[in-house]
């Protein structure tokens, strides 16, 4: 079946595969991590004219990257604190996103409701001073606002006392999508990447650098030994693992910190604005955003010791997110409301010394280089990936490992480019390549069927996402290519046979892969709920195959 569409004669994990057991040579640099920061790393590297490969344990933003409030934003947070640097920087960064990937990033609206006068003043004039930080990358202007504006604006706030509010202007994006987008950015620019190809060991020279590293393909247990003038440690919260196996014993770099969000049906804050509580009885920042027509709900800010590819949300974190969020909304949020629940860790750089509270651990990025010449990028977040992968091929370059060449992602395009649509046409999120979706449905009609009665998207979206999105697992495509799992997991796990079929048509798997890939899915997806799964339609008909 041959489609004329553009990820498919390079976005390919076969052809990929191929490309490393032919390259012979060391590649300019090896990028391990294929979060927002490896990503990001990659894509500077590879737009710079530099031979790159990027490395992923899981797929593609597995971890924190797909896990994040869905803001692309300064840090109102990181103001008040006083970091101005940081909300500078990622200010600016705000801009460029909204500039170079606008099928992704949009303004949002956030107002912020003041039940005493002081309130209003101090956050109206933080917010002023935030707009202008922003310079010519300023988005809308913030306001003032009357409490009976503030109820039109939010029409399910709670309004005894209330006396007035602000509203001011930030970004929000689809996280997973953008990490995706920027792979995909990077296979354009001559980037080779491997999801599923954990790095299992470092190799080294006689004088002790590090001259590559040793993968293992999770699909089909092959160890490949492959060989780079330099290697960059962008694992997120596991730097600490990749700099173990550099030098064993050393102090931990980074400690993680869990960040819990829960999602509710839209109906709990009606319209398009959303709720930002700035200060929670324990200082928190809280936040109540529509997205993708739901509501995202979170985050928690909670130190932890250990790191998981799939944390889970401890019980405090879930009633505190309930219990604050019912104190501003009308309609009190409970357990049984919540239609998916998730949990991401953050990298935070270490502190020096012993404190449970994050406040005191660094959001900005950290560059390390070992005397083995392993760079180590940590810290930071998603808004400021592409500054952060800027200074890493920086520091390769001023090792004296990679011959100067400027930084071109300012001003680079990410795949998927396109004039924003209305977002109420959910295909607007692939961008561009929604044109090529529409013809595969053109094409082949049964393709145009809804996978699920309360959402929207369609069989051939599985399609694409498994031939032109790498996508390898049922999980990939439910929780990162289409996002279902993160907004309604019932809906997921109810999608999920049809989802294994399709798959396994376009792989070439039989059915033990189905039966494995659902046994495997469903158990996952019991973690995103609250109340126990519960079938809530038969398993559909198979669809005829569409292939020719």
């Amino acid at each position: 079946m041959k489609e004329n569409e553009p990820n498919s004669q390079f976005f390919k994990r076969e052809l990929f595969l191929e490309e490393v057991k032919n390259h012979a040579a060391a590649w300019d640099m090896i990028v391990i991590g294929g979060g927002a920061t490896g990503l990001g790393v990659a894509l500077d590297a590879a737009s710079r004219g530099f031979k790159t490969l990027l490395l992923e344990q899981a797929d593609f933003a597995k971890g924190t990257s797909s896990r994040s409030t869905k803001l692309v934003h300064g840090g109102v947070r990181y103001l008040a604190q006083g970091d101005i640097k940081l909300v500078y920087e990622a200010l600016y960064e705000r801009g460029l996103l909204l500039q170079n990937a606008p099928h992704l990033v949009n303004i949002q609206s956030f107002v912020i409701p003041n039940y005493t006068w002081w309130n209003e003043m101090l956050y109206g004039v933080g917010l002023t001073v935030y707009d202008l930080m922003a310079g010519r990358y300023r988005f809308n202007k913030t306001s003032l606002l009357s409490g009976k504006k503030v109820a039109r604006l939010l029409p399910n706030i709670q309004a005894r006392g209330l006396k007035g509010g602000v509203q001011y202007f930030d970004g929000q994006f689809d996280d997973a999508r953008l990490a995706l987008n920027l792979a995909q950015t990077c296979a354009e620019q001559g980037g080779v990447l491997l999801n599923y190809m954990p790095v299992v060991s470092l190799l080294k020279d006689s004088n002790g650098k590090v001259a590559g590293v040793k993968a293992k393909d999770l699909e089909s247990g092959q160890e490949y030994q492959i060989k780079a003038k330099t290697v960059v440690n962008a694992t997120g919260v596991f730097v600490n693992e990749v700099l173990e196996m550099n030098a064993p014993a050393q102090p931990p770099l980074v400690r993680p910190s869990q960040g819990v969000h829960v999602v509710l049906d839209s109906s709990f804050l009606a319209g398009d604005n959303a709720l930002m509580i700035p200060k929670t009885p324990d200082g928190r920042v809280l936040f109540v955003v529509p997205w993708h027509k739901h509501l995202l709900v979170g985050t928690t800010d909670t130190p932890l010791d250990q790191n998981s590819l799939e944390p889970r949300a401890l019980e405090q974190e879930i009633d505190f997110i309930l219990e604050t969020a019912g104190q501003y909304l009308v309609r009190k949020p409970s357990r049984k409301d919540v239609l998916s629940v998730f949990a991401g860790l953050r990298p935070l750089a270490a502190p020096t010394k012993n404190t449970n509270s994050t406040k005191e651990i660094s959001r900005s990025h950290k560059l390390l280089v070992a005397p083995s010449n392993l760079i180590t990028i940590t810290g930071g977040k998603w808004t400021t990936y592409r500054r952060m992968a800027q200074d890493t091929v920086d520091q390769a370059i001023a090792l004296g490992i990679l011959p100067q060449k400027p930084c071109v992602t300012a001003t680079l395009k990410v795949h998927g480019f396109a004039a924003p649509q209305t977002k109420s046409e959910h295909l607007s999120i692939y961008g561009a390549d929604r044109t090529f979706i529409q013809a595969l449905v053109k094409r082949f009609p049964e393709l145009g069927q809804p996978l699920h009665e309360r959402f929207p998207n369609l069989a051939a979206e599985v399609v694409w996402a498994t031939r032109n999105e790498m996508a390898r697992t049922v999980e990939d495509v439910l929780a990162r290519r289409m996002r279902i799992l993160f907004l309604d997991a019932r809906a997921a796990m109810d999608m999920a046979p049809e989802v294994a079929r399709l798959m396994a048509e376009e792989l070439g798997h039989g059915e033990d892969w189905q039966h494995q890939q659902l046994e495997d899915f469903m158990a996952l997806a019991a973690n995103y709920l609250l109340e126990p799964y519960t079938p809530a339609r038969k398993a559909s008909t198979p669809l005829l195959s569409y292939k020719n």
